[in-house]
């Protein structure tokens, strides 16, 4: 969001036993740490960080024993992760293209975008650990995954530096029903290739169209969380005339929608736009500190709290 002020100290590591001298610096005066992905997800505050941020520039990726399964290095960017397997026709992540992350950042919040989440092919990762100081390999089933989280940002936020990470993928295509949008485009375009070549330049395109890329366009990319819903709530929500969608994680609301319905559709709040394209995206146009986001993140928030009775979740993570 091109907001924030400075860091104390930025360490870049490039190889796996510079991650324990990282945090020893940072042990040894006493400062606290933040691990640094791509930072399109990312805000600072005003007054900056008094503490060592650590940046992963490991880069590489392995296939493991010649099969699907691929090894990646945590500092690789995830496109380039994505543009391998399909290019290798391998399918499983394809629909996570153009995703601005590192591999390594990918579990944090169990990124997912138009039906597919990482999780879906997720093994494990390599990890250090910097509550006992030592090299540990992380399951599925020690991340426990759900919508947007993982114990990387749950219960474990800040314990663990990603080294590489493992993903089971196989050889084939997508299977249709596709997500909506998908489908949509498909139909819209008569296209019959669902390779996942095919698939990932369907979602490149939906992303060019709708979200701004972070290195043009000052913004964190889908700002809020969309909402979950128990069952009985959604029957409510569905008898106010809300739309709500089952899906794979329950059922939701569309914060895009809930936004858009309270009339912050292309507006300009505090120097941050509301995107006329999608809602539950924020570009900076004109902002100048953190308090101006606050300010315009509260108006939306209040006004969709007001009106729906749901308090809108944000999706970016900050540095403090």
């Amino acid at each position: 969001m091109r907001l924030g002020g400075a860091a104390r100290y930025v360490i870049e590591v490039e190889r796996p036993e510079e991650v324990p001298d990282a945090y020893g610096f940072a042990t040894q005066y006493h400062l606290p740490t933040f691990v640094l992905g791509y930072g399109a997800n990312t805000l600072g505050h005003d007054e900056g960080f008094e503490g060592v941020i650590i940046i992963n520039r490991m880069r590489g990726i392995t296939e493991i024993n010649q099969s699907s399964t691929i090894k990646i290095m945590g500092g690789e960017y995830w496109d380039n992760v994505v543009a391998y397997a399909c290019e290798r026709g391998l399918t499983g992540i394809e629909a996570l293209s153009k995703i601005p992350s590192l591999a390594g950042s990918a579990p944090v919040q169990n990124i997912g975008a138009y039906g597919q989440d990482i999780s879906d092919t997720f093994v494990e990762a390599e990890a250090y650990d910097s509550a006992t100081n030592t090299f540990v390999t992380l399951s599925k089933a020690d991340l426990q995954f759900s919508y947007r989280r993982s114990i990387l940002n749950t219960t474990a936020k800040n314990r663990y530096f990603i080294i590489s990470i493992t993903l089971e993928l196989h050889p084939g295509s997508m299977s249709p029903p596709f997500y909506n949008s998908i489908e949509k485009f498909i139909n819209d375009h008569d296209l019959t290739d669902f390779s996942p070549q095919g698939i990932r330049d369907i979602v490149s395109q939906l992303r060019a169209d709708k979200l701004p890329d972070p290195l043009e366009k000052a913004s964190a990319g889908s700002f809020f969380h969309n909402v979950y819903l128990t069952e009985e709530a959604a029957e409510i929500a569905a008898d106010k005339g809300i739309p709500v969608r089952h899906g794979k994680d329950g059922y939701k609301v569309s914060s895009a929608w809930l936004i858009e319905q309270c009339g912050f559709k292309g507006k300009l709040l505090h120097g941050i736009r509301v995107s006329d394209k999608a809602p539950l995206v924020l570009i900076n146009e004109s902002a100048t500190s953190y308090n101006d986001l606050a300010k315009a993140r509260s108006e939306i928030t209040g006004k969709v709290y007001d009106r729906f009775g749901y308090w809108l979740e944000q999706e970016p993570v900050e540095i403090q």
